[in-house]
């Protein structure tokens, strides 16, 4: 039997871009946001705009974990932090929706899916949440059922240009801070787990190209919040150990359903890419049909045939069915993004966690992450060895 959502308790670690994203989604759910931790003055701040009753300051996520009005606790902090927080959270007993990638090496995300996987842990989600967006979901459907015949070949990029000057700042400049990969890491990886969503099949194994333009560059003296801007004349020079762009080669492994088998895939990545806001493109190419969908026009599918007229498909139109029905609120005309795919990957976790794990899990688990953490490790080696690198 379920419990109502609303019933439901939420901590949340980090105050920086995306830790809004995640209490507003929630919000707007109506599960209730009991606390937020950070640093003292931030998560104050944060919780005089939200209305939020419990503040831990000083980053103190243990206190917040062991807090009796806290059922799932969202880790939208730093990268290097995030298995030792999911890890307190687990113990402590709490449900975990931890931001990706999942932690800084494989050798960290393995004790995570190891306390996923004793008897009776919490529910574990990565937020992985372009999964959720109707087309994505519509597009899988599409594959799974063999709308699109045999898959073939798959292409796209995600592309961003936030990072393209060299006064341009943010902590995951830093490998230190956010992993040896960058642009990989913190977007490139939203690209392979939703084509790994999509086909039904993982990567198993890779061939890359990494590239870093801007050698040296700027930083502040101080940090400063994601997509904040900064007066060069407060900041200092640094060298850079992260990539700016690069070029991937992934081959898939088999899929349950047997339509996407060994597939062929070319992802181009770049936080370089001047004009390109969050532009994550795919094109899945089957002996049927084709699918071709961006981020940045969230709301349809452009459907390819050889021998029929193309097709624009539009959410809450005929062009997309039950598949998605649980994953739109609103009709056709009435778009819904970027915000809307966390609310409906929120929904997901929450119903799940409410109905006793009843639920299907379109959700990115631990070990999901641990994979995806792998992966970014196999194509390090890759571009550094300069041959493929099987997973």
């Amino acid at each position: 039997m379920s419990i109502p959502l609303h019933t439901l308790r939420a901590g949340v670690i980090g105050t920086g871009f995306i830790g809004p994203v995640h209490i507003e989604a929630l919000k707007r759910l109506g599960v209730q946001v009991t606390a937020i931790c950070g640093s003292t003055k931030n998560a104050k701040a944060t919780a005089d705009t939200w209305g939020i009753p419990e503040v831990y300051g000083d980053y103190n996520y243990l206190a917040m974990c062991q807090s009796p009005t806290v059922d799932v606790v969202h880790i939208t902090s730093p990268n290097k932090v995030h298995v030792v927080q999911a890890l307190a959270a687990l113990a402590a007993g709490k449900h975990v929706v931890c931001e990706k990638p999942l932690g800084m090496t494989a050798n960290e995300t393995r004790r995570v899916v190891a306390a996923v996987g004793k008897k009776g842990a919490p529910v574990f989600a990565v937020n992985y949440m372009c999964r959720f967006f109707p087309a994505v979901l519509q597009m899988r459907a599409l594959i799974q059922r063999g709308e699109l015949g045999q898959i073939i070949h798959v292409q796209g990029h995600f592309f961003q240009d936030w990072l393209l000057q060299q006064a341009d700042y943010n902590w995951r400049l830093l490998a230190s801070e956010g992993g040896k990969l960058r642009a990989v890491g913190d977007i490139g990886t939203h690209w392979m787990d939703a084509v790994s969503f999509m086909l039904g099949a993982r990567v198993e194994g890779v061939f890359a190209h990494l590239e870093t333009f801007h050698k040296k560059r700027l930083r502040p003296k101080g940090e400063v919040k994601t997509f904040a801007a900064v007066d060069p004349a407060d900041m200092v020079p640094y060298k850079v150990d992260t990539e700016d762009f690069g070029s991937l080669l992934l081959r898939f492994g088999k899929s349950k359903h047997g339509f996407a088998n060994g597939v062929h895939s070319n992802a181009s990545i770049s936080q370089v890419a001047a004009g390109w806001k969050c532009s994550l493109a795919v094109g899945i190419y089957g002996t049927k049909g084709s699918v071709r969908w961006d981020l940045q026009q969230p709301n349809e599918i452009l459907l390819g045939r050889r021998d029929e007229p193309n097709q624009v498909l539009q959410r809450a139109t005929a062009g997309f069915t039950k598949d998605v029905a649980g994953f739109t609120d609103y009709p056709g005309g009435h778009p819904e993004g970027f915000p809307d795919s966390h609310k409906m990957h929120y929904r997901a976790i929450y119903e799940h966690i409410a109905s006793q794990r009843r639920t299907p899990v379109l959700f990115a688990t631990a070990d999901d992450g641990h994979h995806e953490v792998q992966l970014c490790e196999a194509i390090l080696k890759s571009h550094q060895k300069r041959q493929w690198v099987e997973l």
